[in-house]
């Protein structure tokens, strides 16, 4: 899976809109049956911003941070408990840009190992989820939303009732595309 992704260095270079930038990490693992899974954060349903979005953990970058990529791990950590010690990053996807919060997103994929015990920062985050990417990937529709009251139309990925959708979409295809 290595040679499919970009290496940090070259995705950081690569520049998309946004003033503000993200990093997040994209933390697969394979089960014991062999199959590929992502793990996602669906943020809670009372906060004001992005409630009950599904997204990767990670956030903005601090002025602390070495790098994209140690934002993406520094936030995993604090958001599910994932140790960056625990991650192995593999390499990185295109960049996306968020149109709304004008953000531009640097996603990191990492493995792990299956069977975590997330601890999650219940400030924000309502849960974790697993999710099996060939269920992600036929999940796959192009559906009508309605956001602050106007309708548009945009890919998403439904799975057991969860959909994802925005700039966690983007990174899902690239990452689908890729592998």
């Amino acid at each position: 899976m290595r040679g499919a992704l970009l290496a940090p260095a070259d995705a950081v270079r690569l520049r998309v809109p946004g003033d503000r930038h993200a990093g997040v990490l994209v933390p697969l693992y394979v089960d014991a049956a062999g199959e590929l899974h992502a793990v996602f954060t669906e943020r809670r349903a009372d906060l004001r911003r992005h409630p009950g979005e599904i997204s990767f953990p990670g956030g903005r970058r601090d002025p602390d941070d070495a790098d994209l990529a140690a934002t993406a791990l520094r936030e995993s950590e604090e958001e599910i408990g994932l140790p960056p010690a625990a991650v192995e990053v593999l390499g990185a996807l295109q960049p996306t840009p968020t149109f709304v919060t004008n953000y531009a997103i640097y996603p990191f994929v990492g493995l792990i190992e299956p069977g975590f015990a997330w601890v999650v920062a219940e400030a924000e985050v309502g849960q974790v989820l697993e999710l099996p990417l060939e269920a992600v990937r036929a999940g796959y529709a192009r559906r009508r939303l309605v956001r602050r009251g106007v309708p548009f139309r945009t890919d998403t990925y439904e799975v057991d009732g969860h959909l994802i959708w925005g700039a966690t979409a983007r990174i899902v295809a690239d990452l689908l595309v890729r592998i």
